[in-house]
């Protein structure tokens, strides 16, 4: 009997291996869900991408973008009256102390304050209605077609909506701002009031390569996440809305996602990586490995340096590495010889 037991139980482990193979999409629990490749722009995971819904605190990822766009992050700002004792999560900000914009940001996108985001907008703008409109005129510029704004917080509104794919998108964008990438993937700071942040976000710790993004909960609204990790200099983006497992769904699908590609060696120092214009061989002065797509092929453009002896050995400029139109990375490059 045991012996037949343990045939049985190869037999269907067998079965199970063949029914469910080690690239099949992780079962979640959100109700709607992306992963998007932040390089080429490609949906590899989607399950009602363009379904709109509230989106709780992720409309802070539009609020922190546009604040970080208008710069000048080392202003001061004064708290005003209108900005103080916004219901839900808040850093208790006081009428009349002084801040300054990144400290907002801060803020706005560790601690989730709903009075921080409040501020800045008011810094931004000069009024949270002016700061709404440019909110949805970005969301226009972006292509964000089931997205709209209502406020620059994200308690809910009827008016204050956006899906699982336009989240993706616009954050796609905000992590090409440096300010923004470098704010949403700080773990911890201490703000003005002696005010230590700790980021909401747990991915920080516990997801190999995250760099961010946003948490997001109401009641109405339920758990949102848009998370980003970058390995191997590749960068995808997954967001689930109303999940309650959440940061396992974030760790399968990203794990997932970059299941997809393998890392190649895309240049290995001393070797042949391409050739300038009149056909003289260029040597990789890095080595460099991405993680690609099995049927990608780089695209590399030659940027010359200032030198033009080519004399073999000497610097000859750079690399830029393009995956879909976009540069990934860029590399020296030495004469090879004449």
């Amino acid at each position: 009997m045991k012996r037949l037991i343990s045939v049985l139980a190869a037999i269907l482990c067998a079965v199970g291996c063949l029914c469910v193979p080690a690239s099949a999409e992780p079962a979640v629990s959100a109700g709607c869900a992306v992963v998007l490749d932040a390089d080429t722009g490609e949906l590899l995971y989607a399950r009602h991408p363009d379904t709109p819904g509230l989106i709780a605190s992720t409309t802070k990822i539009m609020t922190a973008y546009l604040a970080c766009l208008d710069g000048g992050l080392d202003q001061p700002f004064t708290i005003p009256a209108e900005a103080v004792g916004v219901e839900g999560s808040s850093l208790y900000l006081k009428e009349g102390e002084s801040l300054s914009r990144e400290a907002l940001l801060y803020g706005t996108m560790l601690q989730s304050g709903n009075d921080a985001a409040l501020a800045l907008a008011i810094a931004v703008s000069g009024s949270e209605a002016a700061f709404v409109d440019r909110m949805n005129e970005m969301a226009r510029q972006l292509g964000l077609q089931n997205t709209h704004y209502a406020n620059p917080h994200g308690l809910d509104s009827a008016g204050n909506y956006s899906s699982a794919r336009d989240l993706a998108l616009l954050t796609a964008k905000a992590l090409e701002n440096p300010d923004f990438r470098r704010i949403c993937a700080t773990k911890s700071v201490t703000v003005p009031g002696d005010r230590v942040l700790t980021n909401h976000n747990k991915l920080l710790w516990h997801c190999p390569g995250c760099i961010g993004v946003k948490t997001g909960y109401t009641r109405a609204a339920g758990r949102l996440l848009v998370s980003a990790a970058q390995r191997e200099g590749r960068t995808l983006i997954c967001v689930t809305i109303n999940d309650p497992a959440d940061w396992q769904d974030h760790i399968a699908l990203m794990d997932w996602g970059f299941s997809r590609y393998e890392a190649r060696a895309v240049a290995v120092r001393g070797e042949p990586l391409c050739t300038a214009p009149g056909g003289t061989p260029l040597l990789a002065d890095a080595d460099l490995t991405l993680n690609l797509a099995p049927d990608e092929t780089p695209r590399l453009v030659f940027c010359p340096g200032l030198s033009s002896d080519l004399l073999s050995g000497e610097a000859a400029g750079t690399v830029k590495v393009f995956l879909n139109g976009k540069s990934v990375a860029e590399l020296p490059v030495i004469w090879g010889g004449r």
